[in-house]
């Protein structure tokens, strides 16, 4: 079952929400498949995997030589949204549980994280610093800490994660974190994941889970200026 980490998943996605929210209205263009890799980070392989899933939703056709276009019918063939979408959380309540939550997924991971785990998260964090624009830095750093869910090899808690991810995904906190990442702040949260990684890897819990309390804290500091 794919989750909010797995890339095609997550443009696919993206791209149900820009429709529902009216971005793009029946008949109109999307962005070229170029356009898409470049903007979100991702391959274009990727990019038409996404697509080839909304097409066969019927959300969006495809000519050859043209481009890809809304359907006129395409409200009627959208998906229900995924409960994250619904929820009435505010920006503020989502940092708080993640200051609750994440800290004490620091144990699981020590005990259960594999060393391709921590590849993962590693390649996350390369990506990150080399991401050109915001929106690939945003889509990296929201995978380094799916990842980190993951390797806590529980399934529940996997959920969990997957449902504070999708509200992440929700417009309000996009524009905070949009207002708030300049280029020094993310540098810092790049510096802060290798950090915690660097002690993950070492299987040093305690230090692990003081950078992930410093980092969270950080990121709420720069969003809400406490």
């Amino acid at each position: 079952m794919p989750t909010s980490s797995d890339p095609v998943f997550m443009l696919k996605e993206t791209l149900l929400a820009n429709l529902r929210s009216g971005q793009w209205g029946a008949g109109e263009r999307l962005p070229a498949e170029r356009q898409l890799s470049e903007s979100h980070g991702i391959g274009r392989s990727t990019v038409r995997r996404a697509l080839s899933q909304l097409k066969e939703m019927g959300v969006i056709e495809q000519a050859v030589g043209s481009g890809t276009f809304v359907t006129h019918d395409f409200m009627d063939r959208l998906p229900a949204q995924h409960p994250g979408a619904t929820l009435n959380v505010s920006p503020a309540e989502l940092m708080e549980a993640r200051l609750m939550f994440e800290p004490v997924l620091i144990d699981l991971v020590v005990r259960n994280g594999t060393a391709a785990d921590f590849a993962d998260m590693e390649e996350c964090c390369r990506q990150g610093e080399q991401a050109a624009t915001l929106e690939q830095f945003e889509y990296w750093d929201g995978a380094f800490h799916q990842r980190l869910a993951n390797a806590t090899h529980n399934n529940f808690v996997i959920s969990v994660f997957d449902l504070i991810n999708k509200v992440r995904e929700c417009g309000e906190w996009g524009v905070l974190k949009k207002k708030s990442v300049t280029p020094e702040r993310r540098s810092a949260y790049q510096v802060e994941h290798r950090a915690l990684l660097a002690a993950l890897k070492s299987r040093d819990a305690e230090t692990a889970r003081q950078a992930m309390q410093a980092h969270l804290l950080n990121v709420r500091r720069n969003l809400f200026g406490y």
